[in-house]
């Protein structure tokens, strides 16, 4: 065969080959083409259904809320993308990259390789992926529709909310709302309980205060420092991304939320959050969970239904507040057995808990800024600058113990060998780079006590009982060298003590709060030179904080073999009609590093031995006399 004879075969070959690959490629994008059509008709028959302006009734059908049927949709897109994978793959030797979930969790990383890169914010325990623009109008259609149902659920009265029969607090009568509000496609599950209520107060913030501090999550967790552990900003959706001008602005939000002992885990979500304004003097904040994108990685699934506020502006700068929180529980481990009536029974995160949490934070903060020095003694606190600084430190005092003391996951609490049978003592250690030679340890434990909650902070926070329950070496007594009380109730004040007649140079900084749902003590050592840089007006963030104290949270579920000081057993069985307190005893303590790594058994047994006699002493004062 000639050269020639030779090419002509090959270029003809080479005509036939390219006739092929470009038949193939016109039908790889016919597929592309066909799929992608789908995908945008599914969207827009999605947005159909959930348009509400439109005119095209979509029954009582809510698509944003039926996770079941979203699941199955993507299950089906799935595989149409597989299928379009292995197409192409032939063409140009490697797959299309799947679309992930938005959060992922780190300690579990997919197909076995690294964890997703992205993490915008450290303090979240999830790897997180960016929302795509596409997402963002479906997004945003979900909390405009939230928000409608919230300000409907804001309006309305009986039937729909009825007056609880316990404490006269308004719950939500279930079906009532189902006919209001039916979803019959939402899936349901076995086990689900619901945790609905409303309530209302007035509080001592501005309207535009209050606005900027709701969608602001770092704002946010100063205004609940006991009920929430974390709040951090996915991403943010701007004004406008569902296509209405009227439509406000939305944050994806991570949430933990918490009870103040490490006996219970946080309760986690992901939630839009949506701010709109309803008129001249009104705001509305709507949440709705989007808890699909965590997974089935939290130990107890919490999925928030439309909850929210209404934020009215009233005169001399304070604000009306009406709260909504309603919540569907999906327990998947069994709650500590002290408080399982303060779970289930839906007190722990109801609204009055937020109300009387937002207003109790208001008036401290108002108070923070008067020019006032009110009930101080001694002229220890001079002047309005060495008042707000002692505040600014007190409130420091109160978020470490609030962060230190919770369930939160990022408390890697353990029950160590040697806890006594009473007493189900949590450790957990943290290294502070402060504290030369030294690192921080954190010991907390929870009892339940059949006194009234009152009457148990009363006795705590009076400077001349401490030497009643407080372990020490030596017998002093104490006495207040400066005071103020920050809010409406006496029991809202900010202290600093002295020894009387004890070889320790050291003063206590205390704080006491209280409002219905609960109180807490918190107190630090502080130093001469800490109370003189606090005299000077100075900045005292660098003053290093050891926090103990109490929480006290009102519980008449649970009596059993605790009230009488034995040990908590399973068998110990739910009694009402006793008004009782949980008491979650937390201290904190410097220990040497020269123990090792771990904590060490002498250790162990001193800190087990403190709470105990801590307990103890409370009991022998208020039971036994």
């Amino acid at each position: 065969m000639t050269v020639t004879a030779l090419f002509l075969l090959v270029f003809c070959i080479s005509g036939e080959q390219s006739q092929h690959e470009k038949a193939d490629n016109c039908s790889l994008r016919a597929e592309n083409d066909r799929i992608r059509g789908e995908n945008i008709a599914m969207k827009e028959a999605v947005r159909r259904l959930a348009c509400r302006h439109c005119g095209l009734n979509n029954g009582s059908a809510n698509p944003y809320f039926d996770e079941q049927r979203l699941r199955m949709e993507n299950a089906r897109l799935k595989e149409e993308v597989d299928r379009v994978s292995n197409l192409t793959s032939k063409y140009l030797g490697r797959p299309i990259a799947h679309q992930h979930h938005l959060l992922l969790p780190k300690s579990v990383p997919q197909g076995g390789g690294a964890p997703p890169s992205f993490d915008p914010s450290p303090s979240i325990p999830y790897s997180l992926r960016q929302i795509s623009d596409s997402d963002k109008p479906m997004l945003m259609d979900m909390a405009s529709y939230a928000m409608d149902e919230v300000i409907q659920l804001l309006q309305l009265g009986e039937p729909l909310w009825v007056k609880s029969g316990s404490n006269g607090a308004e719950v939500l009568e279930l079906q009532a709302y189902q006919r209001k509000f039916p979803k019959p496609h939402q899936p349901k599950f076995s086990g689900t309980r619901t945790e609905a209520s409303r309530d209302s107060a007035t509080v001592t913030m501005s309207c535009r205060m209050l606005v900027d501090a709701f969608m602001t999550p770092s704002k946010w967790m100063e205004l609940f420092p006991t009920i929430v552990s974390n709040a951090t900003t996915i991403d943010v959706l701007p004004s406008g991304a569902s296509g209405s001008s009227s439509a406000g602005s939305a944050i994806l939000m991570y949430q933990e939320l918490q009870i103040l002992s490490p006996a219970v885990p946080t309760r986690e979500l992901c939630v839009l959050r949506h701010c709109r304004r309803v008129d001249s003097s009104s705001w509305a904040i709507a949440d709705v969970s989007v808890d699909y994108l965590l997974g089935n990685y939290v130990e107890a699934c919490a999925r928030k239904l439309p909850s929210g506020c209404l934020i009215s502006e009233m005169a001399n700068g304070c604000s009306k507040i009406t709260w909504i929180e309603h919540v569907e529980i999906e327990e998947k481990n069994p709650i500590h057995i002290l408080f399982q009536y303060l779970v289930t029974s839906g007190a722990a995160f109801e609204a009055r808990r937020w109300v009387s949490n937002l207003r109790r934070t208001a008036e401290r903060n108002a108070f923070s800024i008067s020019a006032g020095i009110a009930n101080d003694l001694g002229g220890v606190i001079p002047t309005p600058e060495a008042k707000q600084s002692m505040m600014k430190l007190a409130q420091r005092m109160v978020k470490s113990f609030c962060a230190t003391f919770s369930g939160s996951i990022a408390n890697k609490w353990i029950m160590m060998p040697g806890s006594n049978d009473a007493y189900q003592v949590y450790f957990h250690k943290t290294d502070t780079p402060r504290l030369a030679g030294g690192e921080m340890v954190s010991a907390a434990t929870s009892v339940w006590l059949p006194l009234h909650p009152e009457r148990l902070f009363s006795f705590l926070k009076d400077e001349q009982n401490r030497n009643l329950w407080e372990v020490s070496k030596e017998e002093v007594k104490f006495q207040r060298v400066a005071h103020f009380i920050n809010g409406s109730n006496s029991g809202n004040s900010i202290s600093i003590l002295n020894r009387s007649k004890s070889t320790s140079s050291l003063l206590i900084l205390q704080e006491s709060c209280t409002d219905a749902s609960g109180s807490l003590l918190v107190y630090s050592p502080l130093g001469l030179p800490s109370l003189d840089m606090v005299r000077r007006g100075e900045d005292a963030s660098s003053v290093q904080l050891i926090v103990s104290g109490f929480t006290i949270v009102p519980d008449d579920g649970f009596a059993g073999a605790v009230a009488g000081g034995g040990p908590l057993t399973s068998s110990s069985s739910p009694a009402g009609g006793v008004s009782g307190s949980l008491l979650t005893v937390g201290f904190q303590t410097v220990m040497n590093k020269t123990e090792g790594a771990e904590i060490g058994r002498e250790a162990v047994a001193s800190i087990n031995l403190w709470i105990s006699n801590t307990i103890e002493k409370i009991k022998t004062a208020l039971l036994y006399h």
